[in-house]
């Protein structure tokens, strides 16, 4: 670790020294214009940028721990298949769980986006009507190994435009990430600015906003088929992400907001369904994870009165449906938890008055006081 460390923070200085990154990135139009004219200068020039990029390619392989989060590339599509995970062994499971793959990979403005997610909401659909439950069970286990996908790129996408140190690696480790980051988009512009275009287009630009649709979109198809207590559990237990979520952009924030809204609904539903004590106790444990993760982005996202991410009376019943997985948990320590929380955030956040808990908070108040009286 030291090693690596130490080799980490002497390239640095390396990068931030040498002249040609920035006297070729940043050239001017004169110099350009004096290229243009000498073709040996044209020459030049051509061979140090693509040095540089070379240099810039190989970094990665000289530190793993430098550099964005990549998905593995396939040669095929039975391999993009098989590492999307959940395919099963029959043939229409591993063809819906491609289908799937699929729609997460491609953009929104690709014209084939929405024939692969109609041919994928059809398979679902015709799976559920057949009436058979191996059949259930395929849409159960594909959906529930893409909604995992998905909670996963989404988190590599945030992590790469958001993220911090204190995600495992150390100071210079992320500095020289963020340099590498800077020097890479502005190699970018002196590409374009010579006539040439980068050919490799990553998979990692697929947005954030697009990926959180598709996770309100999967938690849905889920609850349909019968596993949406699983897209629950799922979405509590993403607490790294939840706090991504609070210096995401406004749009990708308020998206997040209506996955968190609709499965806390459903959260709760499931709270009044269960009658056996040992699945009681674990409903209670997933509710208190999910508001302990989810419940600050709702008092700070982007819920302003210009641009609502819910409705007036969207606001209200989700306001009602928190109160009432409040009053599921126990009325001493996890409530003066959950509330706690909402206090701070409520009151720290001036853009937003919502969501209003102070019921559920002053019910606490009124107990704790009881209780203290009985000591």
């Amino acid at each position: 670790m030291a090693a690596s460390a130490a080799a980490t923070t002497a390239i640095a200085p390396l990068l931030l020294r040498n002249p040609f990154p920035t006297i070729f990135m940043y050239a001017d139009q004169s110099l350009l214009n004096l290229v243009r004219k000498f073709k040996f200068l044209e020459f030049l020039l051509s061979f140090f940028i693509s040095s540089f990029f070379f240099f810039l390619r190989l970094l990665p392989s000289l530190f793993p721990t430098i550099g964005t989060i990549k998905t593995p590339k396939t040669e095929c599509y039975v391999a993009a298949t098989a590492s999307a995970g959940g395919g099963g062994d029959s043939g229409i499971s591993r063809a819906l769980s491609q289908l799937l793959s699929i729609v997460s990979d491609i953009p929104v403005c690709s014209r084939k986006y929405e024939v692969v997610r109609s041919l994928a909401e059809r398979l679902i659909d015709e799976n559920v009507q057949e009436g058979f439950e191996v059949l259930r069970e395929v849409n159960r286990t594909v959906l529930s190994a893409a909604f995992v996908r998905t909670l996963n790129r989404l988190e590599a996408v945030m992590v790469e435009r958001h993220g911090t140190a204190a995600d495992g690696c150390g100071q210079v480790e992320y500095r020289l990430n963020r340099v590498l980051r800077a020097v890479r988009s502005a190699g970018d512009v002196a590409w374009s600015k010579v006539g040439w275009r980068r050919e490799e287009v990553s998979r990692e630009g697929i947005s954030a906003e697009k990926l959180a649709a598709e996770l309100l979109w999967l938690a849905q198809k889920m609850e349909a088929c019968g596993s949406g207590e699983e897209a629950v559990c799922l979405w509590a237990s993403a607490s790294n992400l939840a706090r991504l979520a609070l210096y995401a952009e406004p749009r990708l924030q308020g998206s997040l907001v209506k996955v968190s809204a609709y499965l806390f609904k459903q959260a709760k539903e499931m709270g009044r369904e269960q009658e056996d004590e040992i699945k009681k106790e674990k409903q209670r444990q997933t509710n208190m994870k999910m508001l302990m993760s989810w419940l600050p982005l709702l008092c700070r996202g982007s819920n302003g009165t210009d641009t609502p991410v819910l409705s007036i009376n969207e606001r209200a019943e989700l306001e009602k449906v928190l109160e009432e997985i409040i009053e599921m948990l126990e009325k001493g320590e996890e409530q003066e938890k959950v509330l706690s929380l909402w206090l701070y955030h409520f009151t720290y956040c001036s853009s937003s008055d919502w969501p209003n808990l102070l019921p559920s908070y002053t019910r606490w108040c009124t107990s704790s006081r009881k209780l203290a009286l009985l000591q």
